[in-house]
């Protein structure tokens, strides 16, 4: 069978992660940047205090460059605990870049077997893509062990209803504003750049069809209309039934007068001819609500809000 014709059989059979037992145990993967052993301090107890256990490598604080230890470390410490029964679910210690570097490192059937929630977000949306193109596994959008406080905690509290199947129903994100209609379809994207940068590779981002979510941070305006052009040239925003706009931190333009990174993105957008809902509480500000990588949802303009309609675990 072709590449991509195994990779559409895989999509078609999209595969929800089995749900967390109360009080199951999340493992802790570093696949990107170094991780600073404070903050994950931080994190795990966040974790420990919503009930879970909580395992890791006392390797994980490894640093190699720039890089939670080489690229051999970060991915069979994923490996094994993708493949360790007593571990319920995986979340991510941060983004940065590292991502990657490893996949071809990585065991899609193997994943796909194990189907256990990975969370995570920013550099991690390269795991994500690969997860739904490579082994037709859902994954989880959502905050990381990387912020001197802990995890936030309005996140912590959604991500936790998520991997236990006990969150609120409806599942609901909302925006601060919206233009044009309703629309339905799977949610996929997730950080900006990251997606960009899926572009000719294995995982590269499928959209048609679906609801564009995507959020960044530190990328001038001018930068965000280049990878929007990018991804518009590449095809990826034909077919597309919505756009979502998470947050965008530390985007400003140089200049006072210059277009806003919200402006370059709705001036793009609107030629696409589909609603668009901006300020959605995901990324790299706080609340980072998190969100199911492949389940469909509706992005209503009008109500500003983005609807997940499925079940997020299985």
């Amino acid at each position: 069978m072709a590449r991509g014709a195994a990779a559409r059989d895989r999509r078609d059979a999209l595969r929800l992660p089995r749900a967390v037992r109360p009080g199951g145990t999340i493992g802790i993967a570093a696949p990107a940047g170094a991780v600073d052993p404070d903050r994950l301090a931080a994190g795990e107890a966040s974790l420990r205090s919503a009930g879970f256990e909580v395992r890791r490598r006392e390797d994980l604080v490894a640093r190699h460059g720039h890089l939670a230890g080489d690229d051999a470390r970060r991915a069979a410490e994923l490996t094994e605990l993708v493949s360790d029964p007593s571990v319920d679910a995986i979340v991510c210690a941060r983004g940065g870049y590292g991502s990657h570097r490893i996949m071809a490192r990585l065991d899609a059937a193997l994943f796909r077997r194990a189907a256990k929630p990975l969370v995570g977000y920013s550099d991690v949306t390269t795991l994500l893509l690969w997860q739904r193109r490579c082994a037709g596994l859902v994954g989880i959008h959502g905050p990381m062990l990387e912020r001197e406080s802990g995890m936030d905690p309005e996140g912590l509290v959604a991500l936790v209803g998520i991997l236990t199947g006990s969150g609120r129903r409806p599942h609901v994100l909302e925006g601060v504003m919206g233009e044009g209609g309703r629309a339905e379809g799977p949610i996929v994207g997730g950080n900006l750049a990251t997606l960009v940068a899926s572009l000719g590779t294995p995982w590269e981002i499928e959209t048609e069809g679906s609801i564009l979510v995507f959020e960044d941070v530190g990328e001038r305006p001018y930068r965000i209309d280049r990878m929007l052009q990018q991804l518009l040239a590449a095809g990826k925003l034909e077919g597309l039934r919505g756009v979502g706009v998470g947050h965008l931190v530390d985007c400003e333009p140089a200049k006072q007068g210059y277009p806003s990174a919200l402006d370059v993105i709705l001036e793009v957008v609107s030629t696409l001819g589909v609603p668009v809902v901006a300020g959605l509480p995901t990324g790299h500000a706080t609340p980072n609500l998190p969100w199911p990588f492949g389940v469909r949802a509706t992005l209503d303009a009008r109500e500003a809000t983005l609807e997940i309609l499925d079940p997020m675990v299985g």
